[in-house]
Formats: C-alpha cells, sequence, structure tokens
C-alpha cells in the first residue's frame, strides 16, 4: 500500500524532504539557515517545511549517522516524535557532543526523517500483569554480550 505525505515549503530556501537511495527508510531533512553549534550545547534547527501526514502514522526524526561519526552531531531527543495532528513547522535539535565548534549550514542535511505506522491501544488499568520469562530483569540481565 503506498501511502502520501504532503509537504508545504514555508521558506524560500526550504526543500523537499528527500530519501537518497531507493529503499531507504528515511527521508533527509535540510536546514533553512546557518546556526553555529558549540561544544556541550544544542540549537534548534529549522527546516522551513510542514507536513501531513497519512492517517495513522507518526515521523520520526533521526539522527544521520555521517555527521554523528565524524562530527558528533546528533538529535538530542532521539527519535524526535511527530504526531499526525501537527501542523507546525518541523524543527530538529541538534546537540554537538564533539570537542569543536560545528556550524550547521543553509541545506545541509541535518537529520533523517522516518514515516511508521502506530497503534491505537486502549488502556486498561490491572491489578497484575502476566509473568514472563524475563519479569523483572533488566539492563543487562541476558548476559555481557
Amino acid at each position: 500500500m503506498e501511502y502520501t505525505l504532503k509537504v508545504q515549503l514555508i521558506h524560500k530556501d526550504a526543500k523537499m524532504p528527500f530519501r537518497a537511495n531507493p529503499g531507504d527508510a528515511g527521508l533527509d531533512l535540510y536546514a533553512v539557515e546557518d546556526k553555529l553549534i558549540k561544544p556541550g550545547e544544542s540549537a534548534l534547527i529549522p527546516t522551513g517545511i510542514v507536513i501531513e501526514l497519512p492517517q495513522g502514522t507518526e515521523a520520526q526524526v533521526r539522527p544521520r549517522s555521517g555527521l554523528a561519526l565524524k562530527h558528533s552531531i546528533t538529535v538530542l531527543n532521539s527519535p524526535g516524535t511527530i504526531d499526525e495532528g501537527y501542523r507546525g513547522e518541523i524543527r530538529v535539535i541538534l546537540i554537538n557532543h564533539g570537542k569543536k565548534d560545528f556550524l550547521v549550514e543553509k541545506h545541509m542535511r541535518i537529520a533523517q526523517m522516518v514515516i511508521a505506522p502506530v497503534l491505537q491501544v486502549q488502556v486498561e488499568q490491572v491489578e497484575q500483569v502476566s509473568d514472563s520469562t524475563r519479569s523483572a530483569q533488566g539492563f543487562g540481565s541476558s548476559g555481557k554480550f
């Protein structure tokens, strides 16, 4: 089944989200202005786009692996969730985990956006949840590797 993501460009320098290769999960998102991010700081980067998601979906904003590896730049609230009903400008919170200033430049690919289905579940309060093999064992409970 094919879905349509509607995109409105609201800034003169905005670029359409772009899938670099057929079959890629993510659509690249682009900055519409220059912004310097100092080490240890974060910044809200505008993309100049508004989207209308298909019914029953969300958009997840995720880091670009190249920016993370080469410059220690990542999406702070990764993945950032954009709900189906949101109609404001898509803006990306980037953080600089590196040791050098990083300049976000206009038209730079700053993040990727993945459109994913959302389950609508009924929430039910119970006295106790069922047991499982894992039970309450948490972080590191399945071994070292």
